[in-house]
């Protein structure tokens, strides 16, 4: 039973030994990679004649996020890894130092669109949340979907956007199927284009309020529909969501 013993305690620590090692390893190929990674990313920022927080911008990360990945003090997950690939036009792998080549198939030294041309320039994308949509036409039910997203250009000044409903709004050149942009505000200008909730309802409107008159306005971009007209204690039912700063349509 003591030969047994020993025998076994003996094997204990040689596989926790091996263990170690393999852990010291893994460790040690792990570090490596991603110090290959802090390197090539400076590389590529660099090629592209940006400073790291233009390229943080750029990638609508936050500005000490990025310098933790050039200075090897923050390792990216897959998603990360991805969206830095996209941005500097090249593969995973090459970014993980997996590969000298910047594309499959690609030499590694080849330039880019965006180094060839400077008035093109990578688009910085930021997620926007899709609250349902907004009627250009007759108010219809204001469907909060807060689970669906669109993805769009960071520099769309956005809280959220709503999908357009309707052709009341076509001369403000918004159709239907369009995505707008809304600010959150409580209050907007007289002529700036809001999205409103009538109780339970949205609409897409260009907004007047006259508040020595109690009156509010709700202005078509259609002379097909007449305008929406609320006074005195209809307005305790109206609520502006915010201001129409950004639309996109689909070519």
């Amino acid at each position: 039973m003591v030969i047994v013993y020993k025998m076994r305690n003996t094997a204990y620590k040689t596989l926790d030994n091996v263990t170690h090692i393999v852990y010291n390893i893994t460790q040690q190929k792990m570090n490596e990679v991603f110090t290959m990674f802090d390197n090539r990313l400076k590389e590529l920022r660099q090629k592209r004649k940006l400073n790291m927080k233009q390229a943080a911008q750029q990638l609508g990360i936050p500005y000490t996020t990025y310098v933790g990945y050039e200075k090897n003090e923050r390792e990216p997950n897959s998603e990360v890894l991805l969206q830095l690939a996209n941005f500097y036009n090249c593969s995973v792998d090459y970014l993980l130092g997996m590969t000298p080549q910047i594309n499959s198939g690609e030499a590694a030294d080849e330039e880019t669109i965006f180094d060839r041309f400077d008035n093109i320039k990578p688009l910085a994308l930021k997620k926007f949340p899709m609250l349902g949509e907004i009627a250009c036409g007759e108010p219809i039910y204001a469907d909060e979907d807060k689970e669906t997203y669109v993805m769009a250009d960071s520099d769309i000044k956005a809280d959220f956007c709503l999908k357009a409903k309707g052709e009341s709004m076509i001369n403000a050149r918004i159709y239907d199927g369009d995505l707008v942009f809304i600010k959150k505000m409580p209050m907007v200008e007289n002529g700036d284009i809001a999205a409103v909730i009538i109780e339970d309802e949205a609409t897409l409107k260009r907004v007047y309020y006259y508040p020595e008159q109690n009156k509010l306005i709700l202005n078509p971009e259609n002379s097909a529909f007449d305008p929406l007209v609320y006074i005195g204690e209809e307005l305790n039912h109206i609520h502006i969501l915010g201001k129409a700063v950004f639309f996109m349509s689909a070519l």
